[in-house]
Parts: structure tokens; sequence; C-alpha cells
């Protein structure tokens, strides 16, 4: 009876590592396509509307899903109002964000100063190298599905035949 219930905890604890992987990816893909719209209608508000910068972060910050990304735009968005330094606290926010290193690194080099026609130009290749992330990620998606299936069940397995 020992054995067949710490055989169910071992399963389980797999079962939950893996929904708790699936869980993290999703966190990733929500944050990249949030910030990814965010960019996008920012590029457009400061191109057309000319929308100034502390009320546009925080409208973005409003709209967005996920709650590290909204926490980036209000940070930042309270940061421009107070007259801060936006780089240092838009950096601090991007690392807290659930993303890859690479994607990182690329919105951490974001400068939002200057004039328009520079930090649109500076939007767009972030936009660029996101979009080109998220396409990455999506493409790869199934088979990292597959591969966090096969290691959390047949590892779980492993140790249910160890227990026995």
């Amino acid at each position: 009876m020992l054995k067949l219930l710490g055989s169910v905890c071992v399963l389980g604890g797999g079962a939950l590592y893996w929904l708790i992987a699936l869980a993290e990816r999703r966190r990733t893909r929500t944050a990249l396509g949030d910030l990814l719209s965010a960019l996008r209608r920012m590029r457009e508000e400061i191109r057309m509307a000319r929308t100034p910068l502390p009320l546009l972060l925080e409208t973005l910050g409003s709209d967005c899903r996920g709650l590290e990304t909204a926490a980036l735009f209000q940070r930042s968005a309270e940061a421009a109002l107070q007259g801060e330094g936006l780089e240092t606290v838009w950096r601090d926010g991007v690392r807290l964000l659930p993303l890859a290193p690479r994607e990182r690194e690329v919105l951490e080099n974001l400068t939002l100063r200057g004039d328009e026609e520079s930090i649109c130009k500076g939007i767009s290749l972030v936009i660029t190298d996101l979009a080109r992330g998220i396409e990455e990620l999506e493409r790869q998606r199934p088979e990292r599905d597959r591969r966090t299936a096969a290691l959390c069940f047949s590892g779980a397995a492993l140790l249910v035949i160890l227990l026995i």
C-alpha cells in the first residue's frame, strides 16, 4: 500500500512539473506577445499621434495582459513622470520579464531618448527581433512540448519502477 501511494505521489509530481513547465512557456509567450503589440502601438503613437511618452507608457501598461509586462510599462511611466532615469528603470524591469537572454538583451538596449525618428527606429529594430523570436518559439513549440512530456513522465515512471 505504501509503495502504491509513493508511486501515485511520484507520478503526480511528474505531472505537476509538466504543467509548471507548460505554464512557464505560456508566460513567456504572453510576455513576448504583450511586448510586441505594445511596442507596435508605441511606435505608431509616437509617429502619428505624438503622444507624450509618460502617458503612452501608462496607457500601454494598462492594456497588457501579463502582470510582468504591465509592471514594466507602469514603472517606466512613473519614472518618466518623476524625471528619473527612464533607461535604468526600463532595464531593471526587462530583467524581471520571463524571457530568454537574447530577447532580454534586445529589450535592454532599447533607448527611449532622443527625437521621435530615432526612438521609432529603435522600436522597429526591437519589434523585428521579437517577432523573429516569437516565430522561433512557435516553430519549436510542438517539439519542446513533446520533449518535456517525455522527460517528466518517463522520469516519473523510472522512479516508480525503482520504488517497486
